[in-house]
C-alpha cells in the first residue's frame, strides 16, 4: 500500500491511497478465511487408527462422542468460560495477567469437536490386568487419544485437548452413561501456525524440563 498527495480542483490537498496487488491479495485472504474443514472421512479414519492402540486385557474401553449439535457445542463453550474464569481467579496476582492472555482453546474455530470417555463398566477383557490397578481402563483410553494425536499430526492436522471443563457437566451435556468417565474434550482441525516450540513456552508460562529432572535412577 502506498500513499501520495494530490491537488483537488478547489485547490485543497487530498491523499490518494494506492492498494497494490499484494495488499489486495492479503485482504482477500482475510475476508475469505474460514477454518478449513477436514476432508470427508478423515475423522472416521483417525478413530479407526486410535482403536489400534493397546489396552488392558484388550478391553478397548474408549468411547468417542462426536459433538455436532450447535446447542451442545454452545453449552460446552459456556462451561469452558465459567471454568476458565474460576481458574483465572485462582492464579497468583503476578501470573493472572499472563494467564488471561493465553489462548487455551479453539472451540469457536475448530471444525470438529469430540469427547473421549473410558467405559469403566465394559465387560470386554473380562477384568484382565486391572484387578489391582482399575485405573488401567482410563490409561488405556489415553493411549487411544495419543495414537489418534500421532496419526493426526502425520496428516498435518492439529488435536487440541481442552481440560478446563467440568467433567460432570460435560457428561450431562453429552448425555452419556454414568459409568463413562471423561478423558478429554478435543478440537480437531488444521492449525493456524506450526511451531516446534510449545505455545505456552513461547508465552513465558512454562519451559520444558530437562531429562535429568524427570529421571530417577535406583
Amino acid at each position: 500500500m502506498t500513499m501520495r498527495l494530490t491537488r483537488r480542483k478547489d485547490g485543497l490537498a487530498s491523499t490518494a491511497i494506492h492498494f497494490d496487488a499484494a495488499f489486495r491479495g492479503r485482504l482477500r485472504d482475510l475476508l475469505m478465511w474460514r477454518p478449513d474443514p477436514l476432508p470427508s472421512g478423515t475423522l472416521e479414519s483417525l478413530i479407526e487408527l486410535a482403536c489400534l492402540a493397546p489396552s488392558v486385557g484388550l478391553s478397548q474401553p474408549w468411547r468417542f462422542v462426536i459433538v455436532e449439535d450447535p446447542a451442545r457445542r454452545a453449552a460446552v463453550r459456556d462451561n469452558f468460560a465459567a471454568c476458565n474464569a474460576d481458574a483465572l481467579c485462582a492464579q497468583a496476582p503476578q501470573r493472572a495477567g499472563l494467564y488471561a492472555r493465553l489462548k487455551l482453546e479453539g472451540l469457536a474455530e475448530a471444525p470438529v469437536h469430540f469427547a473421549v470417555f473410558a467405559d469403566r463398566a465394559t465387560p470386554q477383557g473380562h477384568g484382565l490386568g486391572r484387578r489391582t490397578m482399575p485405573e488401567m481402563i482410563e490409561y488405556s483410553a489415553v493411549t487411544a487419544v495419543h495414537t489418534m494425536w500421532l496419526a493426526a499430526r502425520a496428516q498435518g492436522i492439529g488435536l487440541g485437548w481442552i481440560s478446563i471443563l467440568d467433567p460432570a457437566a460435560i457428561a450431562t451435556i453429552l448425555d452419556v452413561p454414568a459409568a463413562w468417565k471423561l478423558i478429554g474434550y478435543f478440537c480437531l482441525g488444521y492449525p493456524e501456525v506450526e511451531d516446534t516450540v510449545p505455545e505456552l513456552e513461547q508465552a513465558g508460562w512454562e519451559q520444558r524440563s530437562a531429562i535429568s529432572a524427570v529421571t530417577v535412577w535406583r
